[in-house]
């Protein structure tokens, strides 16, 4: 068990079935919770116990002992955990600067950026890729083909480029996280960011939490929906400079979707540690769900402007609102 602490829902099911007959012939306490939340390092406050698992969560798991937002202020990491993976949107970039500033660039210039990059071999493999995805895509309700080029004139160019804005605008319109789109998207922004018209946003407490786990050796990576190339972009021209020295790599839809579990394993693989030896903070309990499926330590972040929880969801889940809010063990 990571970080020699008890949780819930781990081994075979038919342990699992025993433990818990166990627990409740000999009315034993609850296990204590994976994070110890508090405004000190006193003991956990009682648990709530929902009723019932979140949605689409694990019938079996158990329930963490909740905190009370207003008391909410440390959050141990166990002692096994040897990194940080984060998410982006929402975690450690506010929602809004996403919404309001990335994605109408885009719309408002995917157009242009395709009329002069078309001849270019990187805007092709862009293309290339989201004729593919448009095919797979076929049989939903408004989907948009891209036709091939065959080079007869100006006016079946603009056809197929107009064909490619729509796909774009409708994958966008479904916020569909495929590859194809984020990887055009990254190429876009590119743009936008190094002549100085967009500088990534990061929530304040971001740049001096990271600071603080990687002096204690901590290792930190970044998960997103967002291509590579966009979370570079981002980071490396944000509001606070060039801050991409505080992450030791960065993965994408590439490796796998954020909602299987599957995209966990190999990302601990590619770290080059067992999934319980990570902390995945995001703010999407799918997201959380689907990292615990694969024995990772999760948190849920609440940010500004981020979707609400539901009550399972916030008595189940590890919250924390700051990076702050994480106590590491080597920290004292």
């Amino acid at each position: 068990m990571a970080g020699g602490l008890q949780r819930g829902g781990r081994g075979s099911a038919e342990t699992r079935s025993a433990r818990k007959m166990a627990a409740e012939e000999s009315r034993a306490p609850p296990a204590p919770p994976l994070y110890t939340r508090g405004a000190s390092q006193s003991a956990p406050p009682a648990a709530r116990r929902p009723t019932a698992p979140p949605s689409g969560a694990r019938p079996h798991r158990t329930a963490r002992a909740p905190l009370p937002a207003a008391a909410m202020g440390v959050l141990a990491v166990p002692a096994g955990v040897r990194a940080i993976l984060l998410d982006v949107e929402g975690t450690t970039t506010p929602i809004a600067f996403v919404k309001e500033t990335l994605f109408p660039y885009v719309r408002d210039n995917v157009g242009a950026y395709l009329r002069a990059h078309w001849e270019e071999e990187e805007c092709q493999r862009d293309v290339g890729l989201l004729r593919k995805q448009a095919q797979e895509d076929a049989g939903l309700e408004g989907a948009v083909p891209i036709p091939v080029e065959s080079g007869n004139g100006d006016e079946e160019l603009e056809r197929v480029i107009q064909a490619v804005v729509d796909n774009v605008l409708w994958q966008m319109a479904l916020d569909k996280k495929s590859t194809a789109l984020k990887q055009l998207q990254g190429h876009i922004w590119r743009a936008a960011y190094t002549t100085g018209q967009v500088k990534g946003e990061v929530f304040e407490d971001v740049v001096p939490a990271i600071r603080k786990w990687r002096e204690a050796g901590m290792k930190v990576y970044i998960y997103s929906s967002g291509s590579v190339e966009a979370q570079k972009l981002l980071f490396g021209y944000s509001t606070e400079g060039d801050i991409l020295e505080l992450f030791d790599g960065h993965f994408d839809t590439k490796i796998g979707p954020k909602v299987e579990s599957e995209s966990y394993r190999r990302i601990a693989a590619s770290i080059g540690c067992a999934t319980n030896n990570i902390l995945f903070l995001t703010d999407v309990p799918r997201e959380a769900n689907a990292a615990e499926e694969a024995d990772t330590h999760v948190a849920v972040v609440i940010r500004p402007g981020n979707a609400g929880l539901t009550d399972d969801e916030k008595s189940y889940y590890s919250l924390i609102s700051s990076f702050t809010e994480l106590f590491l063990p080597s920290s004292t």
